[in-house]
């Protein structure tokens, strides 16, 4: 079997992007490596992720994979420049969608709201993105910690859930806005319940488009794409549970039916 491509989050948020690979790259197969031991990321200190985060990569290339994607916005914040001085193959990060909402907004007036953890929102490089293509000052940024927790416990009530959006954007006007950007790879899981939520006007982008786009183009360059995979996708996890194990394969079909 030719080498997998590794996909990293803290959680199940990740899956959002190996969901978009597995439509883009169907002959390929792929590893998804959850750091249940540390998950959430967005609200804990940062050199304690950053540590977390190399730790699990080190398990990950022992797995003899051709590429990692960091899956996860927080991780890619905090980490991406030393794991690519790390390690040899390719590591793909990922960053919010802020540049091509900007663009999208930029005809029509409209503001650009960012949602992400604390942790993304307040590391420099999101800070640098910001300011480097926002010269129409218009991102606002909302982190949404709960919302990790939610997905995590694959918490889609109805009521719960748009209660908790409801809460979050009461002091906002909505009708300033023109697109939402999902910050972190789990919020996807929630972009129909936004759908509803949101005045129509409104797009909801986010990072997985991109980061798949430019995941191709590496695997190509460096020749290195698999032309006759099954599709299979491997799953592990840093506490071994067998539950969570379980969670991620229901997490990832769920998550597929309803995109």
């Amino acid at each position: 079997m030719s080498k997998r491509i590794a996909f990293f989050d803290s959680g199940l948020g990740g899956l959002t992007v190996l969901s978009k690979a597995m439509d883009e790259l169907p002959n390929e197969d792929f590893l998804f490596f959850a750091d249940t031991l540390h998950v959430p990321y967005g609200v804990k200190k940062t050199e304690d992720v950053k540590r977390f985060i190399h730790q699990s990569i080190e398990t990950i290339v022992k797995e003899d994979v051709k590429a990692v994607v960091i899956a996860c916005n927080t991780a890619t914040s905090l980490a991406i420049t030393e794991l690519r001085d790390k390690y040899e193959i390719p590591v793909i990060g990922m960053e919010p969608a802020v540049k091509p909402a900007v663009e999208i907004n930029r005809p029509t007036g409209k503001r650009v709201l960012v949602f992400a953890t604390a942790i993304t929102l307040k590391e420099s490089k999101y800070i640098d993105l910001v300011r480097r293509v926002d010269d129409i000052n218009i991102v606002d940024s909302l982190p949404l910690p709960e919302l990790v927790e939610f997905c995590e416990a694959l918490n889609f009530d109805n009521n719960v859930i748009n209660d908790y959006f409801l809460k979050k954007l009461e002091n906002y006007d909505l009708n300033e806005y023109g697109t939402v950007v999902l910050g972190c790879t789990h919020y996807p899981f929630y972009k129909r319940f936004l759908m509803k939520l949101l005045p129509k006007h409104i797009q909801i982008v986010d990072g997985s488009k991109g980061t798949i786009k430019r995941l191709t183009q590496i695997l190509n360059a460096n020749s290195i794409c698999n032309l006759s995979g099954k599709h299979d996708v491997k799953f592990l996890c840093s506490n071994h549970s067998e539950e969570y194990l379980r969670k991620m394969k229901t997490a990832l079909d769920i998550f597929r039916d309803i995109t």
